[in-house]
């Protein structure tokens, strides 16, 4: 394999989950982890492993579509073993009053293939904190440009 072709397979991955979210299809999502992967997300508990029960509840909670897009991701390869780390930002609109939720997060994904197949083995996923001691999330945060970072 090319690393250009391991970078078009890992990037549809992260395409799958685009899609699956936003049909709020759990098992689709599911599909792409490694079933032994660990996954350190923004509900709790601190960490699980895909769980389509808990995610299918969640979609239960957005009227139409969760959208999730994937920005700034950098992927790394070594052999089996692939890295992305970037932003996703997330809008849905709440089944209980309407409102739209927009916010960003940080994400670590961990990739390893096997028989051919690239699956995600590991996530990690997070939003900063204020420590102005009310301990709230900063979900008003937007990255910065790649541009204004140079």
């Amino acid at each position: 394999m090319s690393i250009n072709t391991d970078r078009k397979e890992i990037r549809a991955v992260m395409d799958a989950i685009r899609r699956a979210h936003h049909d709020k299809n759990a098992a689709q999502v599911i599909a792409q982890y490694d079933p032994e992967a660990l996954i350190f997300d923004l509900a709790p508990p601190l960490d699980h492993q895909p769980d389509i029960d808990g995610l299918s509840a969640w979609f239960d909670t957005w009227q139409g579509p969760v959208e999730i897009a994937a920005h700034d991701f950098e992927i790394t390869i070594d052999g089996d073993i692939a890295f992305c780390h970037g932003f996703y930002r997330t809008s849905a609109t709440t089944k209980e009053g309407g409102e739209l939720a927009v916010f960003w997060s940080r994400a670590t994904v961990c990739l390893k293939r096997a028989n051919g197949v690239w699956k995600i083995a590991h996530e990690h996923t997070s939003v900063p904190f204020y420590m102005d001691g009310s301990f709230r999330a900063a979900i008003d945060l937007e990255p910065k440009s790649k541009e204004d970072a140079a």
